[in-house]
């Protein structure tokens, strides 16, 4: 494929705003996990809350949009000059000339929450001041972004799980490698709400305290929320940049089963040899992966398979969700973003809550993180119904 610059980022999650304050949390190992303290939820688990949305009504002329995932990605938007950066490429391109592809999992599903508890007792009928179009269906999530950035490109949404915002990517390298545009606003978010909480709750897959990725140990995810956002632009064309390159994108489809992955990690091997073909690799040229870590029994011994096949025991490897806890649908972009701030700064990312690796995993798993120059990276994100994308990142020209 084409190599395509990041022009410009923004990210929000439990471990701050904004690029400094993550590669600072990231450097300090310092989780952002916490007990779970969400709205009509007292369960008993950890969980990634982003500090202060409550408080930060959408209002103005897109304040039909107002909801916590919206909130999540209008803070991303504001974050180091990316809504700048993306008016230079309208500016540059043409409005129609910009596409918005993005990702979510569950939308604004919490204001729908909020409205069928607020269902009039007599009728049965939703308040009418609930706007399902702006606030819950899949696709306000791009018509918000695309109003709030003034684009006017084509745009679409993928709701694949937590393959949601990576496989957006292949996406975005797909219009602009056909020519329906010439840049790409490329993320997506996905917030706290009940129905995911409860849901990996009921199923039994909450873990108690912070989640333990690939620990011997490990007993579950912790749910978290996050937004992020990449500027993608053809290499030759891109005015100035973050210093990172997406070199290869890679795309499978197991659907082995509706929430397992198969056991012998097919579609997830599949996913990382595509990416690696696609950039033209070899898995030795891999300086580190940013695994899908969930910290599940199962998963997680499913991707150790795969990953060690793939790369044997020698490429370092980590998981950042027992710091960021797991953003479902945004996970793809937070950890691509993630990887990257890693290979620009130069340092692999811990895995804090992790205390003993699994002894019958055989990847290269670096828990602690270190500090190390990489030239090139793979952050993996791998969906319920075997949704699998990865993703290799390198340094610009």
């Amino acid at each position: 494929m084409v190599p395509l610059a990041l022009s410009s980022l923004g990210v929000v999650s439990c471990l701050g705003s904004g690029q400094v304050a993550t590669v600072a949390a990231l450097r300090a190992a310092r989780t952002g996990l916490r007990p779970c303290d969400f709205e009509l939820a007292p369960l008993p688990t950890f969980i990634g809350r982003v500090a202060g949305l409550e408080d930060e009504a959408i209002t103005g002329p897109l304040a039909a949009y107002d909801c916590r995932n919206n909130r999540l990605v209008r803070r991303a938007l504001d974050q180091d000059g990316f809504a700048h950066a993306v008016g230079r490429a309208r500016h540059r391109y043409g409005p129609t000339r910009v596409g918005v592809f993005v990702g979510t999992s569950t939308a604004g599903i919490l204001e729908s929450e909020n409205a069928f508890r607020r269902r009039s007792p007599e009728t049965g009928l939703l308040p009418t001041d609930f706007n399902y179009q702006c606030v819950h269906n899949n696709y306000g999530l791009a018509a918000f972004v695309q109003r709030s950035l003034g684009l006017e490109g084509p745009a679409l949404v993928i709701s694949a799980a937590c393959a949601s915002t990576a496989k957006i990517f292949a996406v975005a390298s797909r219009m602009i490698s056909v020519g329906l545009c010439d840049a790409a606003v490329v993320g997506g978010a996905d917030s706290l709400c009940l129905t995911t909480l409860y849901g990996f709750h009921s199923l039994q897959l909450t873990a108690t305290g912070p989640c333990r990725p690939f620990d011997e140990e490990r007993d579950g995810i912790s749910v978290g929320e996050a937004a992020g956002f990449v500027l993608l632009e053809r290499e030759e064309r891109c005015a100035s940049g973050s210093g990172l390159v997406l070199l290869g994108v890679g795309e499978s489809s197991d659907a082995y089963h509706m929430s397992s992955p198969h056991p012998e990690g097919v579609g997830a091997r599949r996913a990382m040899e595509s990416a690696l073909v696609a950039a033209g690799l070899s898995s030795t040229e891999i300086d580190y992966v940013n695994l899908h870590g969930t910290a599940t029994k199962v998963g997680d011994r499913v991707e150790d398979h795969a990953v060690s096949a793939v790369f044997g025991n020698s490429t370092r490897c980590s998981s950042t969700k027992g710091l960021t806890g797991h953003t479902l649908g945004a996970s793809g972009v937070l950890e691509a973003i993630i990887a990257g701030l890693g290979l620009i700064h130069g340092f692999i990312p811990a895995s804090p809550t992790t205390r003993r690796v699994d002894p019958s995993f055989h990847a290269n798993y670096v828990a602690a993180g270190l500090v190390a120059s990489q030239a090139r990276v793979m952050t993996n994100s791998f969906g319920f119904g075997g949704s699998n994308c990865s993703l290799i990142f390198g340094k610009s020209r």
